[in-house]
C-alpha cells in the first residue's frame, strides 16, 4: 500500500461514494497537498489504474472467458464470463459484482481468478439498462447514481437465475461477492434471493434489520477498520442477523481502507488484508458451493 495522508483518502472516497463534483474535489485535495502540482502528484495513486488489473491476463490458456446476454428486469443484462479451461461436467457459478464504476478491467481480472478457483464466474454489469459501462469511470458512478435500486436488485436477482438454470455448465449452486456499492447489493441479493448458497460482500454498506431477517444463505462478511461511513451500520446488522440465526462470519481488517482488494488502487490497496480476505472468500465458497 502506498502511502497516501488518511484524510485526503478519506477525502476520495467522499468524493467517490457523494455528489461532489470532479473540480471542487481537486480544490480541496490542493489545499490538502499545499498546491495543485503536488495534488496533481498524489491523484494517481488515489485513482485506479487498469493498466495494473491482470493478476491473470485476459488470453490466459487456463481460463475461457468472454461475453454473454440474458434477459433482466425488463430489459437485457451483459456479463463477462469466465471458467476454467478444459473442464469436464459441470461447476458452481459465482457472481462477481462490480464497485460503482461499473464492468471494468479490475472486475473482470476478479472474475478471472475466480474462475482459476473451479467456478463459472458471472460478472454482470449493472449499467447495461443505460447502455453498459463506459471507459471514463466518473461517467459510470454518475450513472451509477442514476439506477433505479429496486430494479438493480431484480437485476441481480435475474442474474442469480441465470447462473443457476440458465446456463448448462453449472451445478445449480450460486455463490456471489462483491465488492463497495456490489457489496451492498450482494446483501440485497441475500435478502432477495432465497435460493442463494453463499454471499461475501467486501465493505458493502448493510440492509435494514426488517430485511436481514429475511437472508438464508450464510454470509462471510468483510469490513475495512477506516471505513467509518460503511461501518456505522455494522452493529445494527449483525444484530438482526444474531436475532434471526442467520449463518455468518464477521472480519475487520484493522488498519485498512475501504476498497483494499482492489490491486490497481495504490493508496488504499492493502495486500496483506487482500491476500488474508481471498483465502477466507475461496476457503468459505468451498464449503458452501462445493461441499
Amino acid at each position: 500500500m502506498t502511502r497516501v495522508p488518511q484524510e485526503m483518502i478519506d477525502l476520495y472516497d467522499e468524493f467517490t461514494h457523494g455528489p461532489m463534483g470532479r473540480r471542487a474535489f481537486f480544490e480541496r485535495l490542493a489545499k490538502l497537498a499545499g498546491g495543485t502540482a503536488a495534488a496533481s502528484a498524489v491523484l494517481p495513486l488515489l485513482q485506479n489504474n487498469y493498466a495494473l488489473a491482470a493478476m491473470v491476463p485476459e488470453n490466459d490458456s487456463r481460463i475461457q472467458a468472454g461475453a454473454v446476454r440474458y434477459e433482466g428486469a425488463g430489459s437485457e443484462m451483459s456479463a463477462y464470463v469466465a471458467r476454467p479451461a478444459g473442464t469436464q461436467g459441470k461447476l458452481p457459478a459465482v457472481i462477481v459484482i462490480h464497485e460503482n464504476r461499473g464492468l471494468n478491467p479490475h472486475i473482470k481480472d476478479v472474475a478471472r481468478r475466480m474462475a482459476l478457483e473451479g467456478y463459472v464466474a458471472v460478472a454482470p454489469d449493472f449499467l447495461s439498462p443505460l447502455g453498459g459501462t463506459p471507459a471514463d469511470e466518473d461517467q459510470a458512478r454518475e450513472m451509477i447514481g442514476k439506477l433505479d435500486m429496486q430494479r438493480t436488485i431484480q437485476n441481480a436477482v435475474a442474474t442469480a437465475e441465470y447462473a443457476r438454470s440458465g446456463r448448462q455448465d453449472v451445478t445449480g449452486k450460486v455463490g456471489a461477492v462483491g465488492f463497495c456499492w456490489g457489496g451492498a447489493v450482494v446483501n440485497q441479493l441475500a435478502v432477495h434471493d432465497p435460493k442463494l448458497d453463499a454471499a461475501v460482500p467486501y465493505y458493502g454498506r448493510q440492509p435494514s434489520a426488517a430485511d436481514a431477517a429475511k437472508i438464508e444463505a450464510p454470509l462471510l462478511l468483510q469490513y475495512a477498520g477506516l471505513d467509518q461511513g460503511v461501518n456505522a451500520g455494522i452493529p445494527a446488522y449483525e444484530q438482526a442477523l444474531k436475532q434471526t440465526g442467520v449463518d455468518y462470519q464477521l472480519h475487520m481488517y484493522e488498519g485498512a481502507n475501504h476498497a483494499f482488494n482492489n490491486d490497481t488502487n495504490a493508496a488504499r490497496y492493502d495486500e496483506q488484508a487482500a491476500k488474508l480476505a481471498w483465502q477466507r472468500t475461496t476457503e468459505f465458497l468451498a464449503k458452501h458451493l462445493k461441499g
